[in-house]
């Protein structure tokens, strides 16, 4: 702990820690991310410095110079692409980029905050749909700015976050299939627990219904994100006479899933079956066919996180939401139902909404 550590310039450590009624290296170690400290102490503590408004005056010369960014998982296409993004941003601050998995898709594990609060980055990008009060407090207190990338899209009012129009593009990605005479248009969305999820079928439902469809719960499917749970929905889907003509993909690993189901099926794409996907990953382009698909822009969300994280307005304290826009990409894993006539433009639906603050 510096000399030169004070609570607003109002109250020393050392009053928090009469406060608390503990001592001085006592504080110090909660504000370290020390293990040996009992989690009802660690509390106390943390409750008085964020009441008293706590910030480290020599925190820009103890910081490393790192970006950390944390997953639940590193072995997605998608996880790349929000790497490169973090990455470029690093670049141009020379600073380097720490990789951490942990956690589940919620949040990361109590275990990795003691790790990060020793590292003392410039900043953690968090890809994760919330934080737990407790890991907030710490990096408060640490002064360490943090930003979640927000794949669920509902981040905590208090949490800077960059997300992207899920519901838009769940629409653009409907009206498409509709707009090429599509009326049997099944949907593997994600997760049921995510936002994001949801809103890409909200989506869904909003096209259908602006077409004149109805919607058939049959054609409505949560999966994993993953090929493998696409592929898994899609042999189900494809099942029997009445089959879908059109999938929506909530992601193009389960578009992926789709492609193989359908070639088991002896299904040709998209003369007997369109698939749309969801994210435009560089692999979408190489599938056979390539991939009709929603642009979700990862990289560049990956880089506003990392410039909010550098901002000199600390944007650890001062929560910000960035929504960026998604925008539809066709390509030839679509195509007209025969003998019906386009409604639509294909691949001419884009969301409205822009970079906001």
């Amino acid at each position: 702990m510096h000399d030169d550590d004070e609570v607003s310039g109002r109250v020393t450590l050392a009053e928090v820690a009469k406060e608390a009624g503990v001592s001085m290296p006592t504080v110090s170690k909660v504000l370290n991310g020390r293990s040996d400290v009992s989690r009802a102490t660690r509390a106390k503590v943390e409750r008085l410095l964020d009441a008293h408004g706590y910030r480290r005056r020599s925190q820009a010369a103890s910081r490393s110079p790192l970006i950390e960014i944390v997953f639940h998982e590193l072995d997605s296409i998608w996880a790349m692409e929000l790497i490169r993004g973090v990455e470029n941003v690093a670049r141009e601050n020379r600073a380097t980029v720490v990789l951490t998995e942990s956690g589940t898709r919620h949040t990361p594990a109590p275990e990795w905050l003691p790790g990060v609060l020793r590292r003392r980055p410039l900043g953690v990008v968090l890809v994760f749909s919330s934080l737990p009060e407790d890991i907030k407090r710490q990096l408060r207190a640490a002064a360490i700015p943090f930003v979640v990338i927000d794949p669920a899209g509902d981040p905590d009012p208090d949490v800077p976050s960059v997300g992207s129009a899920n519901w838009a593009g769940g629409l653009a990605a409907t009206r498409h299939l509709t707009g090429l005479g599509h009326e049997r248009v099944a949907i593997i969305t994600g997760p049921e627990d995510m936002l994001c999820s949801l809103a890409r079928l909200d989506g869904y439902r909003s096209a259908m219904a602006m077409a004149g469809l109805e919607t058939d719960p049959r054609l409505m499917r949560f999966g994993d994100f993953h090929v493998q749970g696409g592929f898994e929905n899609a042999m189900e889907l494809l099942e029997g006479p009445d089959r879908p003509t059109a999938v929506f993909a909530g992601s193009d690993l389960q578009a992926l899933g789709v492609l193989e189901a359908a070639r088991l099926k002896g299904l040709r794409v998209p003369e007997d079956l369109s698939v749309v996907g969801y994210d435009d990953v560089p692999l979408a382009q190489w599938s056979s066919p390539p991939l009709t698909t929603v642009h979700q822009p990862l990289r560049h969300m990956a880089e506003e996180a990392a410039r909010m994280l550098l901002r000199p307005d600390d944007p650890g304290t001062a929560a910000q939401r960035i929504e960026l826009a998604t925008h539809l990409v066709t390509r030839q894993s679509t195509a007209r139902l025969e003998g019906r006539e386009a409604t639509d433009r294909p691949g001419n639906t884009e969301s409205a909404c822009s970079i906001g603050n």
